[in-house]
């Protein structure tokens, strides 16, 4: 065997060996602009001090278009840069069998149906489930992979679903991880929603917490228990002892999720009569609020962007004829897409919503606006009447834009009670605390935590029965109160920005013959050159030899 042939296997010998004990070490480089492939340092966190195997078991699986073939690549390539900071978790190679897909479809996680045109002209059908389930400690929670944002193309709801990817598992991975279960309180003794108003909240909020019921009573620690409480459409002032007590939970650190009307009107009288008046709602929370940074206007918006409601437009009686017409008192809210509670976040429905005002200026309250009308908005002052045999529209009316209808509050909060006397039936455990740390979210609609009924059977919040639309009430009621509880600020996560990059059709279409030649011909182009290349450079060596 010549020499020249022994030093070429050992330095492939080498090569090789070199490879095989860098592989544990290798290292990667995330050179794209919105640092796509990049992992929080928070999420490595969370998948770094895990002690036993979390496994993630993929849903979606089978022939599908390169749409869902990214989201699946995005999934699997998250789950194995997690899984390379920490081999406990990982991901299951097996696919599941038809048993597990019927269990999560009990679950109400229903697959979806995508309608393709083939190459022969037909439509092709495929059935995908777009979710993933992580299992931790016997315990395993349903991660929703697919967003569906009404309003977005397919392709932007897949980016935003890619997105959104890594706070999902994070989220997830933390929620199973916790030793004990937080509790989440919903007020009662004013008039609140009730159970089966709220029935489909507080079910999305038990896949998190565990959710009570109750009133507060005259002990002032009555609410430590809770991580966060949720006042849900009250519709009877409050006391000064519950002020107080409420006022106090804050202070410590409490969060609190305030669903409140600015005016008082009658869904009873408005479908039997069609008209009800319209009065400002008095719940003697106005001075609280304002101390905090807030007031909730007593008025109505209405808003262009709304939902439309049947009304019976014939003359005679006896032969209804239902047509659907606008209905501006239920506007559609704009999510703010610059906060991580309704990043991503489809419309938002409402009905009676009224106007949130900031006050307070510069107090060292972060103050940001999660829902808004649209561009083409109006205020009703109260006291008023709405009437639904009037449903004309006059444009110049709708000359307001993005009035906000939910705010969140964080920072340093002072003590309402600050300065004031402390309601004397209280039995207090504790000394009044004057300043805390907290956070607050103002919604001026208690109608978008509603659900209705049908056929005995709960509606989705946010759900239209009209239009058979879902809009993202529960996404963002669930976000909330997320947001409220998130100490470990994961929800941050939800920041995360993909460039969505899409190929201009009709420029394509139009130079596809330039792009069809220039595909064919540069890789010849750059072989002959290579080739050339090399040539003149092996000429010259030898002629120098």
């Amino acid at each position: 065997m010549s020499k020249e042939r022994v030093r070429w296997i050992v330095v492939l010998a080498a090569v090789v060996l070199i490879n095989l004990l860098l592989k544990p070490l290798a290292v990667r480089w995330d050179l794209t602009a919105d640092r796509r492939y990049t992992i929080h340092p928070q999420s490595l966190n969370e998948v770094a001090t895990l002690e036993e195997p979390a496994t993630v078991t993929l849903f979606l699986n089978g022939e599908m278009n390169s749409s869902f073939k990214r989201l699946k690549e995005s999934t699997e390539y998250l789950v194995e840069e997690l899984h390379r900071h920490n081999r406990l978790f990982r991901l299951d190679d097996s696919e599941p069998d038809e048993r597990e897909y019927i269990l999560l479809q009990q679950k109400g996680f229903e697959p979806i149906v995508v309608h393709e045109r083939a190459k022969d002209g037909k439509t092709e059908q495929t059935t995908l489930w777009p979710y993933a389930r992580l299992t931790y400690k016997n315990k395993s929670m349903v991660i929703r992979l697919l967003r569906q944002n009404r309003g977005l193309s397919g392709e932007e709801n897949l980016n935003q679903s890619v997105e959104a990817l890594e706070y999902a598992f994070v989220e997830a991975l933390h929620t199973l991880r916790k030793d004990t279960v937080e509790r989440i309180a919903f007020l009662e003794g004013h008039g609140e929603m009730g159970d089966t108003q709220v029935y489909d909240f507080q079910q999305a909020l038990r896949y998190y917490f565990q959710v009570d019921r109750g009133t507060l009573g005259t002990q002032t620690d009555v609410l430590d228990p809770y991580r966060a409480i949720v006042i849900a459409d009250p519709q009877r002032p409050f006391s000064e002892s519950d002020k107080y007590i409420i006022d106090q939970y804050i202070i410590r650190g409490g969060r609190v999720m305030w669903l409140l009307n600015g005016v008082r009107f009658s869904e009873d009288m408005l479908s039997e009569s069609g008209m009800t008046p319209i009065i400002p709602l008095d719940l003697d929370l106005n001075d609280m609020l304002f101390r905090y940074g807030v007031r909730i206007n007593p008025a109505l918006v209405q808003d262009l962007q709304c939902l439309s409601i049947p009304v019976d437009v014939s003359s005679d009686p006896q032969r209804p004829q239902y047509q659907p017409l606008p209905w501006t008192y239920a506007p559609l809210l704009l999510t703010n897409q610059n906060t991580p509670v309704t990043r991503n976040l489809m419309q938002v429905s409402a009905t009676m919503a009224s106007l949130v005002d900031l006050v307070g200026g510069d107090d060292g309250i972060q103050k940001n606006i999660l829902l808004a009308t649209s561009n083409a908005s109006s205020l009703t002052p109260t006291p008023a009447q709405v009437d639904l045999s009037d449903l004309t529209i006059e444009q110049e009316r709708f000359s307001n834009a993005y009035m906000p209808v939910a705010v969140s509050l964080e920072g340093k909060f002072t003590s309402f009670f600050t300065h004031r006397i402390v309601p004397e039936q209280l039995k207090s455990q504790r000394d009044m605390q004057t300043e805390g740390e907290s956070r607050q979210i103002v919604v001026a609609a208690g109608s978008i935590a509603g659900n209705e009924w049908q056929d005995g059977q709960p509606l989705p919040a946010g759900f239209d029965r009209y239009s058979k639309t879902q809009f993202g009430n529960r996404d963002f009621l669930v976000q909330s109160i997320l947001w409220l509880t998130d100490d470990a600020d994961l929800i941050s996560l939800r920041q995360r920005q993909v460039a969505l990059r899409l190929i201009n059709g009709k420029k394509a279409y139009a130079n596809r013959a330039k792009i069809q030649w220039i595909s064919i011909l540069a890789p010849i182009f750059i072989l002959l050159l290579a080739g050339g290349c090399v040539t003149v450079v092996r000429r010259y060596k030898y002629k120098q030899a």
